[in-house]
């Protein structure tokens, strides 16, 4: 206690006398005329307080006392801190900048590569349409008339049927069917009795010809036509679409027998007519249909980006799974004829795993091996795919679907966008059109193609 006592006294006369010592340097310098005038006004004038010494001469008066210590671990190491976490920052910030460049770098060429083995896929999936199909011809388009009496192959669709897409979203429209306008058309595509395609198209007169509108493509299922879609088109139409439906090969005007690769090749050169019309925004075509349909919209999107959305109903499914899961019966009994003709030229006594290979590979070309929905449906990646089935469904087993999802997940988050990506299916539901599945499609086209 003495001693601090001591070490307090002696600082605090230290103290005083570094302040005048201070004062007096700091004082301006005055002519010898005007020193005597300066100190008759400093006897008259009051002692003003005394300025706050300086930090550096503080420092210097703390250097000599016991207190030396206390104000440099307080103040000193403030500054040197500073100084020497900026330096950290930076190389931190430097090395930080680096290391996302990398990542960035490495995503890209990840990519890079996605796209690249996309892009052979979609090559090789080419070849087989082009090998199976007739000369080539110009893409000429021809006006028709209007279907009046369309050809059922088994029944006309059900009055349920009917409703179920009447419950559509549409823009409430009063005089609508005033303001629709239909175009029926035909493309010629290729030589041969099946080489034109028909096309049904609505959309809302508009009195601005230059404004180009987003188009969705809707695909009937098996033994239905295109006009049996007039309800889903005229809703489409009400929100500002250009909606179109087509025949597929061997149905409506076209109905003779079945086949299944060449309806993409039509929807190929279906994308080529789009994409020239002057209303159309080339970048806003999306793609659905039932059953069948889905099936066509998946492949015409595994070959064509330039459908930019798609959303198959009860299309999907993993063909060789069933195959090997002895789940093909219910998808072979709804084209069954088919099946028994391949019977009988295979000499079989009845239709079997070996019989329903040979008509995928003979009706599509590696629909069930490598083409199936595995390796095809992550290639849609990274445009915008809404699966929809029925949980119950025989045709498209759900299980088939695990693989397929798990692969397109895998795709979508490569890309970084897994939103663009989603499968529902739907409870207690079997190979049927329900309301879930018109709605659930028609918010997807309308949050990708027309927000």
């Amino acid at each position: 206690m003495q001693l601090i006592s001591i070490h307090l006294i002696y600082f605090s006369k230290n103290l005083a006398k570094t302040r005048e010592r201070i004062r007096q340097r700091e004082r301006p310098l005055v002519s010898t005329t005007t020193i005597a005038a300066g100190k008759q006004e400093r006897n008259m004038m009051k002692v003003a307080p005394t300025s706050p010494l300086p930090t550096r001469h503080v420092r210097i008066l703390f250097h000599r006392t016991c207190l030396e210590h206390s104000i440099i671990t307080t103040n000193s190491p403030k500054s040197l801190n500073y100084k020497r976490g900026t330096h950290f920052t930076r190389r931190s910030r430097t090395i930080a900048q680096a290391h996302t460049h990398s990542k960035i770098q490495t995503k890209m060429a990840e990519n890079k590569a996605i796209e690249e083995a996309q892009s052979k896929f979609r090559s090789e999936f080419l070849q087989v349409l082009r090998s199976r199909r007739p000369a080539q011809v110009p893409l000429t388009v021809e006006f028709a008339k209007p279907v009046v009496n369309p050809l059922h192959q088994n029944s006309p669709p059900s009055i349920e049927e009917i409703k179920i897409m009447e419950s559509c979203p549409r823009t409430d429209i009063e005089n609508l069917e005033d303001l629709l306008e239909e175009e029926n058309l035909y493309l010629n595509i290729e030589e041969g009795e099946q080489g034109r395609l028909p096309l049904l198209i609505l959309k809302l007169k508009e009195s601005d010809k230059q404004r180009k509108r987003p188009a969705v493509v809707f695909l009937h299922s098996t033994n239905k036509y295109k006009e049996v879609l007039r309800p889903l088109l005229k809703a489409y139409a009400s929100r500002g679409y250009i909606a179109i439906s087509v025949d597929s090969r061997y149905h409506g005007e076209r109905a003779t027998s079945a086949t299944t690769y060449r309806d993409v090749w039509d929807l190929i050169r279906l994308a080529d007519y789009l994409t020239q019309r002057e209303d159309i925004d080339p970048s806003r075509i999306g793609i659905t249909g039932i059953s069948l349909g889905g099936m066509h919209a998946w492949f015409a999107a595994v070959a064509d980006t330039r459908y930019a959305v798609v959303a198959p109903l009860i299309g999907i499914q993993g063909f060789q799974w069933a195959i090997g899961n002895d789940k093909w019966q219910a998808r072979v009994d709804s084209i069954k004829p088919l099946f028994e003709a391949a019977r009988d030229d295979l000499g079989k006594g009845a239709i079997d795993k070996e019989v329903v290979e040979k008509v995928w590979d003979r009706i599509a070309p590696g629909l069930a091996s490598q083409f199936d929905s595995p390796y095809s449906v992550p290639t849609i990646a990274p445009r915008p795919l809404l699966i929809v089935n029925g949980a119950e469904d025989p045709r498209c087993p759900v299980a088939g679907l695990e693989i397929p999802r798990a692969q397109a997940s895998q795709a979508y988050g490569q890309f970084d966008c897994l939103d663009n990506f989603k499968i529902i299916t739907e409870p207690g539901v079997g190979h049927q059109l329900t309301r879930l599945q018109v709605k659930e499609s028609s918010y997807w086209f309308d949050r990708f193609l027309n927000p």
